[in-house]
């Protein structure tokens, strides 16, 4: 464990949404944080973060967790001791190397470490679990607001609500899982300013939120308009949105998950009106940044195909967000337009 019992916590994504969850896990005085910092390290070391926060209160300075760092620790050659728990809240881009496996394989102990995956989409677990067999692994599904605003300064104006469950796993025994689970739940929880509950079917919340984004944050992405807009145009609901999360709802039932009636007019409607809120999505896309596609949109695609399920919307959706991923791929220089030898289209 870390100094004065605290359990040791490696967090891998300080942007707005990882900040927070530091935040709470060291103001409840059950955790010592290390926070893997990356564009806002400078800013960060030299004055703190600033944080005006629903939960915490504004006017928040100089906040730093425990311990601050530029690169990934390597516990083995740094012989550091190992971390509990290691909380990844980065995007998800697994087309995009170096992907979440990538970067966390040297901070997490074979066999020790649990691996909190604070990220959307489907099947984000199945890598982790492969190369981790014998560690828990933890799905993290948040309803936070909040941002950066510029390096080191973040605005949080929704709640930190999240639940965190065990992802199956059959190497791994789910007393322990359970048990990892709840203790991540606790330390959480310590402060008393958030709420976090222990998530008892992770299939069905994970199904449930990617009604919202495979549909609102996907169309987002491609036609560059926030949620508000597109509810205004009413065609953009009736013909891409709607039949979106009807066809999540069908997959989500072929893969034996119920989703409760009525939950697609609840998310159209969800957003208010004053924010002309943008979707994560669709602000990358503008930015000129990946996206989220694979586990968003293109899991939940070929899951339908597996179980016989047509998505026809999703998987158009899928193929122009294919296309514009590319695009930003070689605008970085990660893809260089060539014919290869076994393309018909030559």
């Amino acid at each position: 464990m870390g100094s004065a019992s605290k359990t040791r916590v490696l967090l891998i994504g300080s942007g707005a949404v990882g900040t927070m969850a530091a935040y709470a896990l060291e103001a409840g005085g059950q955790a010592e944080v290390t926070a893997v910092l990356r564009s806002n390290y400078d800013v960060v070391a030299k004055q703190g973060f600033s944080i005006e926060s629903i939960d915490h209160g504004r006017g928040i300075t100089g906040f730093r967790p425990s311990h601050i760092r530029k690169t990934i620790p390597n516990v083995p050659e740094e012989q550091l001791p190992p971390f509990e728990y290691v909380f990844v809240s980065t995007k998800n881009v697994p087309d995009v190397r170096p992907n979440v496996l990538d970067i966390i394989t040297p901070a997490v102990t074979p066999g020790f470490s649990s691996i909190v995956l604070f990220q959307n989409g489907l099947n984000i677990e199945k890598p982790i679990i492969e190369r981790f067999p014998d560690n828990v692994v933890l799905s993290g599904i948040s309803l936070i607001g909040a941002n950066e605003t510029s390096h080191g300064h973040i605005k949080h104006d929704e709640p930190d609500v999240n639940k965190i469950g065990p992802f199956p796993n059959q190497a791994v025994p789910a007393e322990r899982a359970e048990a990892s689970a709840k203790q991540f739940v606790h330390i959480y929880s310590a402060g008393g300013k958030v709420d976090c509950q222990y998530d008892d079917d992770v299939a069905f919340t994970r199904w449930r939120k990617l009604v919202y984004n495979s549909s609102y944050n996907v169309v987002a992405a491609i036609i560059g308009m926030d949620v508000i807009r597109m509810r205004m145009s009413r065609i953009v609901i009736d013909d891409l949105v709607l039949p979106a999360m009807k066809e999540i709802r069908a997959t989500a039932k072929a893969a034996g998950v119920d989703l409760p009636e009525g939950l697609e007019q609840k998310f159209i409607t969800i957003d208010s009106h004053e924010g002309w809120f943008m979707p994560s999505m669709g602000q990358d896309m503008l930015k000129g940044n990946f996206v989220e596609m694979e586990n968003i949109v293109g899991e939940p695609v070929r899951e339908a195909e597996r179980l016989g399920v047509q998505t026809p919307v999703l998987k158009a959706c899928y193929g122009i967000l294919r296309g514009l991923q590319l695009r930003t791929k070689e605008a970085r220089g990660l893809w260089k337009p060539e014919f290869e030898k076994d393309n018909p289209y030559q």
